[in-house]
């Protein structure tokens, strides 16, 4: 028995409502089938005038099985790993529904044996696996259901039975060819012409009116130049009707209400009934019969149809056939793994426009468009609003076995001032792979704090900006949740007894005390192998209840995503109500939380939750790590996170798509997109596309970590780096001077300098030396900038190649978008077919201390490392707390190799100093720090506020730039 599955009821005025079937009359299911051709099991019977027609009955069946599959297996040699499939709907358990479904089941297995089972028509739709969709007609169910809406439902290229106004009326006005055809009238037509009869000019009746076969027929014979009467039950002169037909064709569902004697002698008949009569002599109490009486109408027919055996296995092979054509349509439009993707053409202006302004003067597509093109299912996109959604995880389990595509890193030299425009080049690398050199391509980009844009930065593009669909909302519910979750427990314990504590812990609910899942998690970890709250002893009771948090310790700060410096030290605990308890604290900025950092580094719900719940908050009076599993509050944080993990769809300007995906610091954390959205793109993009993604800061910070934290996590190996540098950023770590913000550039940075340019090279040719110790292709993009000279730009050039850079080239997608970096496209793709031996730097089982030298020396240009006092009694506690394992996430200045940001160019020599070391265990990795981190900005005395408005009329977002 086939196994019970859910389906819709309604369509297009909502969501069908789920029943349950197995092989129930009258209830609702989808049955998915895949289905391939047999010989029939009953052939057609010819009076003993004919019985030639006989073996070609049976060679018929033959041929058309053996073309199909050989198309097929055409198909399967050009395009590996592609099958057509086929999908069916059936509603109820009509008898002749299941006879024609299980003759289906039983064919399985020849031509497309691929078995599909999807829950909703616009899933199927959608599916670029299913070629085929059908409804089962009728439905069969004792709720209204209107059947025109779901027939109409189905996509026109997949409704392989021909049933939708659109196919229905294409056969009407004689488009044959445009369309298709109902599968049963099909297969008369097929039948009907194997008997070497010419069709045109003979009469032909058709007995019966319905959707499916009669009118359908009446059409289908009509085109072919038949002279053609329809009847139904209802008319009065059937006989007479139907022994005027040289070909007959009954589609009535009455049984035998065609009599014998009603034909004319010679007559073609097809007989489209199954109808059930009660038969004693077999074992289920009946047997099929057709709409004609069979018995006395062979004795006239020159060639007849019996039931069953006749019209259904051919109906089954037009099935296959139409299934067949609409898959060989599929491949002359949509090639396997090469996306059908519209993009839009960018109307270049000179002077270049603001970024606000060249954002709101494209019109982008609705973004289901977007994720259809992509080859994501409409079940797996959460739509929010017309320009973003989220991506349901359950599409990276269905790619599951889709081969990864070439993963790229876009990475830069040390950050000045004057900026490099990493993000442009990532963006503009993706549009003219894309939009220009038609490769399948994706951006996987960090989600931006919204603090900067009402601060310093005032960044283009509201939606990217702002709110976006919340994640960052999220991490800021989740992150206070623990803060509030420490300093309650604190209070509490400090206020109650062991056993007051225990009593409210674990109340008694009806007279039944129970422990809940993360407390039964707790006395595991405490080695108190019991599940009965009234079983503990006084001494394991103290255990559980007490924490006993060192409020020393703590290191897990609330966070708000608004620039506030006032925010950096506060106390907290000041009411009355708090009885005294008072302590230091500090807000910093959520995009710091670890939080954020657990969302960009794990691979899937049940990851994210157990990083979640590993996050210490701080140590406790016995120097034991306390976490958020301890505080219990695990669940609550993926329930608060569970949205979040979702990464979000946009696109960009030409209309490629990006992920948008968490947003750690790149000091304090890792600086990378997440790994969920990389991996979702690699398989979307398939092997022969291409993902990029950008790490922030400069290679030396969010590259070093994107290989030793991010891809050892992923598991994912980069094929590419693509090391961003200007002209005028390296003219400044050649010696250049200060720049201040809104006074004019020196004449140095605006005016031809080579002498000064190639000493600021050093920095590149060390950033390029970074990133060719993990074993990866460098491709050098020089970002132009209109003040550039010719001799400038050749020179960078000249010396990433003498550095050892696969190549180097001049970009200009600032200005042209795609247009301008097509060349550094074509060098990514030279790149990503070059070895790339993939190594990390350190292995993680060498001491902490190590850990931090190596990267110190060898990515940073040190002598050598000096920890202080409070770092090295870091290294000791967390080492005995077992944490000593983890990646190193160094957190110093973004604006040297070295520890002083004044220190331009690739500084060798110094003695690098590591203040502190703390750790983001649910994260997973330790981060020292060098120097002074701060974590919570503050407003500048002009902030951008000042110029972003809100226009009521267009509800346009100004004052970004």
């Amino acid at each position: 028995m086939e196994k019970s599955l859910p389906c819709l009821e309604t369509l297009r005025q909502g969501a069908f409502s789920c029943m349950h079937v197995v092989k129930h009359r009258k209830q609702t299911g989808v049955r998915k089938v895949s289905v391939g051709l047999q010989p029939p099991q009953h052939g057609l019977e010819f009076s003993p005038l004919v019985n030639f027609y006989l073996g070609c009955f049976f060679f018929l069946f033959r041929q058309v099985r053996e073309r199909l599959k050989k198309q097929v297996v055409e198909m399967k040699e050009k395009f590996p790993g592609f099958r057509p499939g086929l999908a069916i709907l059936q509603v109820g358990n009509r008898d002749d529904s299941n006879l024609y479904i299980n003759m289906k089941l039983k064919a399985a297995a020849e031509v497309m044996p691929k078995l599909l089972v999807l829950k909703c028509i616009a899933s199927l739709n959608g599916d670029p696996a299913v070629h085929g969709f059908i409804v089962q007609l009728p439905l069969d169910t004792d709720k209204p259901i209107n059947t025109e809406k779901i027939t109409n439902a189905v996509a026109p290229e997949k409704d392989v039975d021909g049933l939708s106004s659109i196919n229905a009326g294409k056969l009407s006005r004689g488009d044959l060819g445009d369309c298709f055809i109902p599968c049963t009238p099909k297969g008369c037509m097929e039948l009907i012409r194997q008997t070497g009869i010419q069709v045109a000019g003979k009469r032909a009746v058709v007995v019966g009116r319905s959707k499916i076969v009669g009118a359908p027929m009446h059409d289908l014979l009509l085109w072919n130049h038949a002279t053609v009467t329809t009847c139904h039950s209802k008319t009065s002169t059937l006989a007479e009707e139907v022994g005027k037909a040289d070909i007959l064709v009954v589609a009535a569902g009455k049984a035998e209400m065609v009599k014998g004697e009603w034909i004319k002698p010679g007559a073609i008949v097809i007989d489209c009934g199954i109808n059930h009569v009660p038969d004693s002599t077999k074992a289920s109490g009946k047997r099929v019969v057709g709409d004609v009486a069979y018995s006395t109408a062979k004795e006239k027919a020159s060639y007849i149809t019996p039931v069953p055996g006749g019209v259904g296995p051919m109906t089954v092979a037009m099935l296959m056939q139409s299934t067949v054509e609409s898959a060989q349509r599929f491949l002359e439009k949509f090639q396997p793994g090469k996306w059908n993707i519209q993009y839009n053409q960018l109307t270049l202006k000179m002077p270049v426009p603001s970024d606000i302004e060249i954002s709101q003067s494209c019109i982008p597509k609705p973004i289901d468009q977007v994720a259809r093109e992509v080859g994501l299912l409409p079940d797996e996109v959460e739509l929010y609003g017309q320009t973003k959604a989220k991506v349901h995880l359950s599409a990276l389990k269905r790619l599951k076995n889709q081969p990864d595509g070439k993963y790229i890193v876009v990475t830069g030299i040390t950050p000045t001032p004057l900026g490099e425009g990493k993000s442009t080049t990532t963006v503009g690398l993706v549009q003219a792979l894309g939009a220009h050199l038609h490769q399948n391509v994706f951006a996987c980009v960090r989600q931006p704090s919204q603090g900067p844009t009402f601060g310093i930065k005032g960044m283009s593009c509201s939606v990217f900006n702002l709110h976006l669909t919340g994640d960052i909302h999220a991490i800021t519910a989740a992150n206070n949740l623990v803060a509030a979750a420490v300093d309650a427990r604190i209070f509490h314990e400090l206020t109650q007894t062991d056993q007051a504590l225990y009593n409210r812990l674990v109340p008694s609910v009806s007279g039944v005390r129970k422990f809940s899942d993360i407390q039964i998690r707790r006395l595991q970890k405490l080695g108190i192998n019991k599940t009965d709250p009234t079983a503990l002893t006084k001494e394991e009771v103290n255990l559980f209840v007490r924490l006993d948090i060192d409020p020393g310790t703590i290191t897990w700060q609330r966070v708000l995503d608004t620039n506030d410096r006032f925010l950096r030290k506060i106390t907290i605990g000041q009411s009355p109500t708090e009885k005294g308890f008072s302590r230091m604290a500090q807000f910093d900025i959520t995009v710091s939380s670890e939080i954020m950092a657990v969302l960009a580094l794990s691979d899937g719900l049940d990851d994210m939750k157990k990083r979640l719940g590993r996050m210490v908050v701080a140590s406790s009076k016995r120097g034991e790590p306390v976490t958020t599993d301890d505080l219990g509050v695990t669940g609550a944080l993926a329930v608060l996170m569970r949205d979040a993990v979702k990464p979000n769809l946009m696109q960009t300007l030409e209309g490629t798509p990006v992920f948008v995906h968490a947003g750690p610091f790149a000091n304090i954390a890792h600086g990378n997109s997440s790994v969920l959205a990389d991996k979702i793109a690699l398989k979307l993009v398939g092997k022969e596309g291409f993902v990029v993604t950008e790490a922030g800061f400069g290679a030396d910070i969010g590259m070093e970590k994107f290989f030793n934290i991010k891809c050892r996590y992923s598991g994912l190996r980069p094929h590419v780096v693509v090391l961003v540098a200007t002209v005028r950023a390296l003219k400044m770590h050649g010696g250049g001077p200060a720049v201040t913000a809104g006074v004019p550039l020196p004449k140095e940075y605006m005016e031809e300098n080579l002498q000064l340019l190639e000493r600021g090279c050093s920095n590149l040719n060390k950033q390029i030396q970074n990133a060719r110790m993990f074993g990866v292709p460098v491709v050098v993009a020089v970002n132009a900038f209109k003040t550039d000279t010719k001799a400038e730009l050749a020179l960078v050039v000249q010396l990433a190649k003498e550095a050892g850079a696969f190549d180097a080239v001049e970009c200009t997608h600032w200005a042209e978008g795609g247009k301008g970096a097509v060349a550094l496209a074509q060098a990514v793709q030279r790149a990503s077919q070059a070895p790339s031996n993939f190594r990390f730097l350190y292995n993680v089982e060498l001491p902490v201390i190590d850990k931090i030298r190596l990267i110190a020396q060898q990515i940073y240009g040190a002598s050598d490392i000096e920890l202080l006092p409070e770092a090295q009694e870091k290294v000791t506690l967390y080492t005995k707390q077992g944490f000593g394992n983890l990646p190193i996430c160094m957190a110093k200045t973004h604006l040297s190799l070295s520890h002083d940001p004044e220190q331009k160019g690739a500084p060798t020599g110094f003695i690098l100093p590591i203040r502190d070391i703390r750790a983001s265990v649910g994260a997973g990795f330790l981060y020292p720090l060098v120097g002074t981190m701060s974590t919570m900005p503050g407003l500048p005395t002009r902030p951008c506020f000042y110029d972003i408005d809100l226009d009521p009329v267009s509800g346009e977002v100004n004052g970004l730039f």
